[in-house]
């Protein structure tokens, strides 16, 4: 029996340490965010590049409680960085229609007022390394270099830790971090 028990440990810190692995490969600290251009639920177009010169609040999203969670802490970022050079988007990056993530949208427990984008051919989800782990959400500097991300785990993104990102680089003006 113990050797059974010993057996299953190991396979399961195994997979584990490979799940670890996989999700280590979408961290990319220190490297250009790979660039889009998306239209939000509202009809306006939004491309990051053209969002140079701020930071950037990059959250990605499929239709599922955490990334309803993890989307209520964005509105949260939203609201504490009004009127600094902060862009807080959403994008609903698993191709799902307008109807469908309107919907999913007006659900939140509160009402979202920052840009929230539609990608219908999962332009980001490939770009960015999603979809087996969502929510997303990575913070960009003025220069367009990814400085934080956080990979499905809501409790190391909440509202206050990316509050705490955001003002660092604004205080550093990203100078060489």
């Amino acid at each position: 029996m113990n050797r059974k028990l010993t057996a299953l440990l190991v396979a399961v810190v195994c997979m584990a340490g490979a799940a670890i692995a996989a999700a280590a490969g979408f961290f990319k600290i220190g490297e250009k965010a790979p660039s889009f251009t998306l239209t939000s639920l509202t009809g306006e177009t939004v491309s990051l590049e053209s969002l140079r010169g701020k930071v950037v609040v990059l959250g990605l999203f499929h239709i599922c409680e955490p990334c309803m969670i993890q989307g209520t802490n964005l509105q949260k970022v939203y609201e504490a960085t009004k009127g600094k050079d902060v862009v807080v988007i959403g994008v609903n990056s698993a191709g799902n229609s307008k109807k469908d993530v309107s919907e999913f949208v007006a659900s939140f427990p509160v009402k979202v007022t920052y840009p929230y984008l539609l990608d219908p051919n999962k332009v980001t989800d490939k770009l960015y390394g999603g979809g087996k782990f969502i929510p997303n959400v990575y913070v960009i500097d003025q220069h367009g270099v990814i400085r934080w991300q956080r990979v499905g785990n809501m409790d190391l993104a909440g509202a206050e830790v990316i509050i705490q990102e955001v003002e660092k680089l604004l205080a550093s003006g990203s100078k060489s971090m």
